[in-house]
């Protein structure tokens, strides 16, 4: 899957996904830092990546409805420290089928994850998640 984090996840997480087999960039490294939301949001869908990010505003449907662009992985960790985000983002991305969420505004919080589909995508409309 080709992947695109966004500024506030770390450029760390770039080695254990591309370990997963997946294609990833970042926004540090396309010199997208500090650029407002619009643009990250144009360069993924540009580039046909699907953003992984903790910024919220990508989780509102009337701004980025599922369907508008490849996929949006908004992570909603209980802390927000490096090490435990770079974590929670990786233990999601091995364990999930990203494929599947092509298209998809998805909430990965702890306890359970909200996703957002276009109508013909046959993803479950919310998963339930055991707690850590």
């Amino acid at each position: 899957m080709k992947l695109k984090l966004d500024e506030n996840l770390s450029r760390h997480l770039k080695a254990p996904l591309e370990t997963l087999r997946h294609d990833v960039t970042t926004a540090l490294e396309e010199g997208l830092v500090s650029q407002p939301d619009s643009i990250i949001a144009k360069a993924a869908k540009r580039e046909s990546r699907m953003l992984l990010t903790l910024d919220v505003e990508f989780a509102n449907l009337n701004k980025y409805a599922p369907g508008d662009h490849p996929g949006v992985v908004l992570f909603r960790p209980r802390s927000l420290g490096p090490l435990t985000v770079n974590r929670f983002v990786e233990q999601f991305v091995a364990s999930t089928d990203l494929g599947r969420l092509a298209g998809c505004v998805v909430i990965v919080e702890p306890a359970r994850v909200r996703i957002r589909c276009p109508e013909a995508n046959s993803a479950p409309p919310e998963t339930k998640r055991p707690a850590r």
